[in-house]
């Protein structure tokens, strides 16, 4: 089975190319689905992070996502922390996944991963979709869709690695500035290379 790699900055719609995808046949592995039900209630990773961040679980025994957040965020021990935890078991359901995929016949598969190229998962994948939107279109997304203000929104976006940078790994890329015609238009296009070149 061949596995694609999918990912892009914050706010540059990545989901609804996934979306495409997923219409046009492809099986997704969601690193962010994923990475919920590995800190579910009941879980080993719960259970480390509650030691190791007090007050970040609730009194239901869930993670209370915002308290971590606020603990994580603009502090790069603490992230490297909860990576530590969460990384290794996220990396272990993505391969279980895609080896039950392989098993069930799917001749490929797209891993969603913001990311991806930092963990440098994109290692050895068949290729990699890159969705791209000028820094404009994440800041003006990103304040309506989470009530962020510009500098709350510039700060989301500094805090990841810059698109440009991303750019040299990516075997396509969506420019998702456009509308949603545009973009499936695009999603399409890769689709169509894909199939053409089984091999990559």
């Amino acid at each position: 089975m061949l596995l694609y790699g999918l990912t892009g900055g914050i706010a540059t719609g990545k989901s609804t190319v996934a979306r495409r995808f997923v219409e046009l046949g492809m099986p997704l592995l969601d690193a962010d689905v994923i990475a919920r039900e590995v800190v579910a209630k009941g879980q080993p990773a719960l259970d480390e992070i509650a030691r190791r961040f007090p007050g970040v679980v609730g009194p239901d025994g869930t993670l209370d996502r915002a308290a971590l957040g606020a603990r994580i965020f603009g502090h790069p021990v603490e992230r490297a922390a909860l990576d530590a935890i969460t990384h290794p078991r996220i990396r272990q359901a993505v391969l279980e996944q895609s080896i039950r995929l392989a098993e069930s016949g799917a001749p490929r598969a797209l891993y969603d991963a913001p990311l991806l190229i930092e963990n440098r998962l994109h290692e050895g994948l068949a290729g990699v979709v890159l969705v791209v939107a000028p820094r404009e279109v994440q800041r003006q997304r990103l304040m309506a869709r989470n009530h962020l203000s510009a500098a709350e929104a510039d700060a989301r976006i500094d805090s990841q690695m810059p698109l440009d940078a991303k750019r040299p790994f990516a075997t396509w890329i969506i420019d998702n500035a456009g509308d949603l015609e545009a973009t499936r238009a695009q999603v399409d296009e890769v689709w169509r290379q894909m199939l053409a070149n089984p091999e990559a």
